[in-house]
């Protein structure tokens, strides 16, 4: 008998389909000779320190670092059951088929199930990244032997450890030497987290400390024979008084350039002119849908994940919601129609742009070749009420379907034309000087008549400039105006959750250390939408909610800011800690283990030696911050903090247990436990 263990049920039934239909069982399906079963995400989640060693319960510097090896899991006390049933199933086994989702996450979910049981059975893989059930056949007839993915299930596991290895003991040990000052709050410290931290604190400080200068643009109003009056702008040249942007800052040269122009002689060098096509804007991923809800309805990361939850689980109105994915596979594309048509009676507001959708039509976005673990966010065939879901659901279901829709919608045709004007003599070089002007018009909106009213949209541009089409190269004329217009150089923006979840995705470009920026473009080639990011579209929402539930981060308006407290914690922290240098440095090392020219062992002991570096450099020279409260009169070197115990409250020093000085009846509540 064929065991199937898929990574989700929604998987498990499109296999059970694909094999031809089976009877539903408790926790599995029977498909003839063969038994199909799922999981539920993670079954099993790595040990905590104090199930290794009850010691560890309670929070101290002297214990660290924690290094439990071997690591063990544990199971997910809402998985036992499902996991009882896949452990029946094995028993009576011949062969498993590991039908995780195609990437080293997947892998390693169905492989760590595998090994808790002790499985020795001969094990295949499936490959699935589209439940579409012609996809999901094609993958049933070209299965893997296992064995080849190995390296990827080694990678996610290396990462899996160390990730809890380095957030357990920086945690414990920045908030333990916190409290040693006075400090009774939880300092958490996370691979992925705290570089998110730093990117926000130094945003705010580039902020606050920008210095405002002028700058100026230079205009002149042009006339040529038997045409429209046409203004241009000075185009800016390297003798000039200019910033790295290129802005002129003198305002004596802006004077002077105006001058020179006044009633000088003009004639168009350039006339240059494109008439270009513009495919619709891809379907939804995850980080996508994010950033967009965020900009239309502010809505925050986390409830869009659980929004998007909702709209699949309890209406199956669209498809997997985590997906990182921005296409579909070419299998989709017959489904259009009805899907189409699924749209149109669900949502009244988008039956007529339906109507107008020609099913035919296939986009760049149904691409199999560009389909990674999963494809793109997109309605189902499902019919529902649109005012039956909640108000954010109907948001939600309807810029996914709206994305979904401009994909049957003929191309946005617009026309580019810039003109290159030549107009006196520099004052220095006695070049000529250039002015340009520029336009971009709309001929056919296409896919645009779904978004043209979208304000903010950045892939949606307005018509801009005159119509230059009646100028051409050759034209001679005069200029009869020259001037400039002062500008005020504005300071780097607070981020808005908009753009740090941009931002996320490129956090490269603010690397300082080349190595660490190729580094992190490396690792995410080829990954459509990412370019040396930091987090995954399904981590970074409940990260950044962390962020903002441990008073890191608040929101001021639109604006998300750094509190006092995360930026004193920021201070603290070593550079590697704040910046995303240390992902750059585990995806080198994590790809040497993939190849098999690195132990995960060995990885995880170049680790321990950092983690110890930094924890013996705590304990020697301690956090460079005032302590809070009143010295303790016993050691001299920790405060008096308020604390709990079975006689009820009191006042030890905070650096219990190497200090047990303690005062007896203080009327005051005791601190929640520092976890």
């Amino acid at each position: 008998m064929r065991v199937f263990i898929a990574e989700k049920p929604e998987l498990a039934k499109a296999i059970v389909s694909a094999l031809g239909g089976g009877h539903r069982q408790s926790g599995y399906f029977k498909c003839g000779s063969d038994c199909v079963t799922w999981c539920v995400g993670h079954m099993l989640v790595l040990c905590d320190p104090e199930d290794y060693d009850p010691q560890d319960k309670r929070w101290s510097i002297e214990r660290l670092p924690i290094v439990p090896i071997p690591w063990k899991r544990k199971v997910l006390s809402d998985r036992e059951h499902q996991l009882k049933i896949i452990k029946h199933l094995l028993s009576q086994a011949s062969e498993v088929i590991h039908a995780g989702d195609p990437d080293e996450e997947g892998q390693l979910l169905v492989d760590n199930v595998l090994t808790y049981f002790k499985c020795r059975l001969p094990v295949k893989r499936l490959l699935i990244n589209d439940n579409n059930l012609k996809v999901v056949k094609k993958s049933l007839k070209n299965l893997k032997n296992n064995i080849e993915f190995k390296g990827l299930s080694a990678r996610a596991e290396a990462r899996s450890v160390a990730d809890q290895l380095y957030g357990y003991n920086l945690t414990r040990l920045y908030t333990v030497a916190a409290q040693q000052k006075g400090y009774p709050m939880l300092l958490s410290v996370g691979r992925v987290q705290t570089p998110i931290l730093g990117l926000v604190v130094r945003r705010d400080r580039l902020h606050e400390q920008h210095k405002k200068n002028m700058f100026y643009v230079i205009k002149g109003q042009f006339v040529f024979k038997d045409h429209p009056e046409i203004e241009a702008t000075y185009q800016s040249q390297a003798q000039d008084p200019i910033d790295d942007k290129k802005r002129v800052f003198d305002l004596e040269f802006a004077r002077k350039i105006a001058d020179i122009i006044l009633n000088e002689k003009a004639y168009i060098k350039d006339w240059v002119g494109y008439d270009r096509q513009q495919s619709p804007t891809l379907p939804y991923n995850l980080l996508k849908l994010q950033t967009d809800a965020s900009r239309k309805f502010q809505l925050k990361p986390d409830e869009v994940l659980k929004i998007t939850q909702r709209l699949r689980e309890n209406h199956q109105l669209i498809t997997y919601n985590r997906s990182d994915c921005q296409y579909l596979s070419d299998e989709h594309h017959p489904e259009a129609s009805d899907v189409l048509f699924a749209i149109s009676k669900t949502a009244p507001m988008l039956f007529k742009a339906c109507g107008k959708a020609d099913p035919k039509i296939k986009s760049k976005a149904f691409d199999s070749k560009k389909v990674s673990a999963h494809h793109a966010i997109i309605p189902t065939q499902k019919i529902a009420h649109l005012n039956r879901l909640s108000d954010s659901e109907q948001k939600i279901y309807l810029l996914i379907a709206r994305a979904y829709v401009a994909q049957f919608f003929p191309a946005h045709c617009y026309e580019e034309r810039q003109l290159t004007i030549i107009c006196g003599t520099h004052p220095s070089t006695n070049h000529p000087l250039h002015f340009k002007v520029s336009n971009r018009l709309t001929q056919h909106l296409g896919w645009g008549v779904l978004y043209k009213n979208d304000s903010g949209n950045e892939e949606w541009k307005s018509n801009y400039g005159p119509d230059l089409n009646c100028f051409k190269k050759g034209l001679t004329g005069v200029c009869q105006k020259g001037w400039y217009l002062t500008h005020e150089t504005k300071a780097l923006a607070y981020y808005t959750v908009h753009a740090l979840l941009k931002d996320l995705t490129c956090i490269s470009k603010y690397a300082e250390n080349n190595k660490i920026k190729q580094l992190l473009k490396e690792k995410d080639k080829g990954k459509l939408g990412e370019a040396g990011g930091i987090g995954t579209p399904a981590t970074r929402s409940s990260i950044i909610k962390q962020l903002f539930d441990r008073k890191f981060l608040i929101e001021k308006g639109r604006s998300v800011i750094s509190t006092p407290l995360g930026r004193q914690f920021y201070d603290l922290l070593p550079a590697q800690a704040t910046t995303p240098d240390m992902t750059a440095l585990w995806h080198e090392q994590q790809k040497a283990i993939e190849l098999g020219d690195l132990t995960v062992n060995a990885f995880i002991e170049n680790l321990v030696g950092y983690l110890n570096q930094e924890i013996n450099r705590i304990k020697k020279d301690g956090l460079s911050i005032e302590a809070q409260g009143q010295v303790c009169e016993i050691c001299k070197k920790g405060v008096w903090v308020k604390r709990s115990g079975v006689k009820g409250c009191f006042m030890g020093c905070s650096r219990y247990p190497a200090c047990l000085a303690t005062k007896n009846n203080v009327e005051v509540p005791s601190l929640p436990p520092i976890r």
